[in-house]
């Protein structure tokens, strides 16, 4: 590795870890899911960096895609999704099976 490839490395992982410290503390689900992608994202990007492109593709697309996308789905379903501290609506979908079922 070069010097800058060096600094690179670092800056990512410095990035990683504060992403991943801010997953654990901060109270938003939402901005956690996030904070995952982004370590999702520089895990990628140094992948990148050690020159494994095809490995790099798929933590990208498996980590910081669909994870998150799970992750923001599931949050949806159990009701804990939550913008600017006031709950989304829900699906009027699922009100009528709510009320079909209940």
């Amino acid at each position: 590795m070069t010097t800058i490839e060096l600094w690179i490395a670092l800056t990512l992982a410095l990035m990683m870890l504060s992403a991943a410290v801010m997953v654990l503390l901060v109270k938003n689900h939402i901005a956690a899911v996030a904070a995952a992608s982004v370590v999702s994202l520089g895990l990628a990007l140094l992948f990148v960096l050690m020159r494994a492109p095809d490995v790099a593709m798929t933590e990208a697309a498996v980590g910081v895609g669909l994870s998150s996308l799970i992750l923001a789905l599931a949050l949806r379903r159990l009701g804990l999704w939550e913008v600017d501290g006031k709950t989304v609506k829900p699906n009027p979908l699922s009100l009528n099976r709510e009320k079909r079922d209940g």
